[in-house]
């Protein structure tokens, strides 16, 4: 399912890869529980494809929760923080919230310098 609703929304179909990540996010909190790193992925695949669609608010909203959880079940220096802040960062941008984006952008590279090092490709990209 996961992989169908990204292939959606990867072609542009972003409504129809909307309803299959929520029906999908439904699914993994009922199976796997709300605290599932496979749950938390679904979050950020649902929180990533309402930001295409322009759903600003709704999709920060989202990336907030994802990021809360992420934090909490996997740690401050797990990955998929990293993930979770940048794509929180790249929706306040969109928004025009750039104040807010900024300090996630710098929380992110802070984070990205001590984790992977300074050099790294992740860092250097991120």
């Amino acid at each position: 399912m996961s992989s169908l609703a990204q292939t959606l929304s990867d072609q542009g179909k972003y409504a129809d890869a909307e309803t299959m990540h929520r029906d999908t996010l439904v699914l993994k909190k009922t199976v796997l529980g709300e605290d599932h790193p496979e749950t938390l992925a679904s979050m950020n695949n649902l929180a990533q494809t309402l930001s295409r669609q322009g759903k600003y608010a709704d999709a920060e909203t989202m990336h907030r929760d994802t990021l809360a959880l992420v934090k909490t079940v996997l740690g401050e220096d797990h990955p998929s923080t990293l993930i979770s802040m940048n794509n929180l960062a790249q929706t306040l941008s969109r928004q025009g919230k750039y104040a807010d984006a900024e300090t996630m952008y710098r929380d992110t590279l802070a984070l990205r310098k001590t984790m992977l090092g300074e050099d790294h490709p992740e860092t250097l990209a991120g």
